[in-house]
């Protein structure tokens, strides 16, 4: 399965904090933005993975992760000139995907629970079209609303509505066949010029091959899009490092225990970071792996 990271866009919510740069490079807590959703691809065992951003940024994107090959990954790029939508990544992501299964995360979306990397790699391994997930929320009115029957099956997909049919919001992460780019190519931009990610899912939906997978009250999503959610996603991060003595979205960490890199490798790239509370956990996660510290344990950890 090929992964996409979109993190294009303007970022108009974070105005000022993004008027010279990406938002998806803005720190949540002690790590740039985009670490997060990296990281969940990673979970899901998915090493090839295409970054979609505008082409201004794109160097510092490519100077961040480089070519990925130092945490196992292979990390391509693409430019998207402006914001058309979240389905358009699959339009700029053709060449990428090449007719297999992908995944979608977007870049200011934060996942975390212990049973993640189990619920993703199942997902993957039985996709049949797409599938997306499903998290309760208070007010749905700001995201994409699944509607399901009383046996918890889809029926309807809703963007934005203001009358909510439930209160199931659909997280901005996405696993698809590779017929994706086909559907893309389909559609026609909304009033606002931009190809809708509902309008793919609806289509899965009316041929039968639209799955919704519920991420339950284990699973913590944080969309940091506004300022108010990206401090919200910087204290929710700070706190469970500081009770867990964990890092969230420590790639290194992550490459490490999915079996991408191993401890030595780990060990050196938090020594060239030495200086950093950060670089120094990544050393002391590695020795801690080379003593015997079993994966399982590090999945219980999350």
């Amino acid at each position: 399965m090929k992964g996409i990271v979109l993190a294009g866009g303007n970022g108009t919510r974070l105005h000022p904090l993004t008027l010279v740069g990406s938002k998806q490079l803005v720190p949540v807590y002690d790590k740039p933005m985009i670490y997060y959703p990296l990281s969940v691809l990673m979970f899901a065992d998915i090493r090839e993975i295409l970054v979609i951003t505008r082409p201004t940024e794109m160097p510092l994107f490519q100077e961040l992760l480089g070519d990925g090959e130092h945490l196992g990954l292979s990390i391509s790029y693409a430019s998207q000139e402006k914001p058309r939508g979240i389905a358009d990544a699959f339009r700029v992501g053709a060449d990428h995907i090449r007719g297999e299964d992908c995944a979608l995360i977007l870049g200011d979306n934060l996942f975390h629970g212990a049973k993640l990397p189990t619920l993703l790699r199942r997902s993957a391994e039985r996709l049949r079209g797409c599938v997306m997930f499903g998290h309760e929320v208070a007010d749905p009115r700001h995201f994409g609303v699944a509607e399901v029957d009383d046996r918890g099956r889809l029926v309807s997909i809703e963007e934005k509505p203001e009358r909510p049919r439930s209160n199931l919001a659909i997280p901005g992460l996405y696993f698809f066949d590779g017929g994706v780019v086909d559907v893309a190519k389909r559609l026609v931009p909304s009033a606002r010029g931009e190809l809708e990610i509902t309008d793919v899912l609806r289509a899965y939906l009316e041929d039968g091959l639209a799955d919704l997978v519920w991420l339950g009250r284990g699973v913590t999503w944080l969309d940091t899009g506004s300022h108010e959610t990206l401090l919200d996603a910087g204290r929710f991060v700070r706190d469970l490092q500081h009770r867990q003595g964990t890092r969230l979205g420590c790639v290194e960490e992550i490459a490490m225990y999915m079996g991408f890199i191993g401890a030595a490798e780990c060990h050196a790239l938090g020594a060239r970071m030495s200086t950093s509370p950060y670089g120094q956990y990544v050393m002391d996660r590695a020795l801690a792996y080379r003593q015997g510290l079993p994966p399982a344990r590090f999945l219980e950890e999350l």
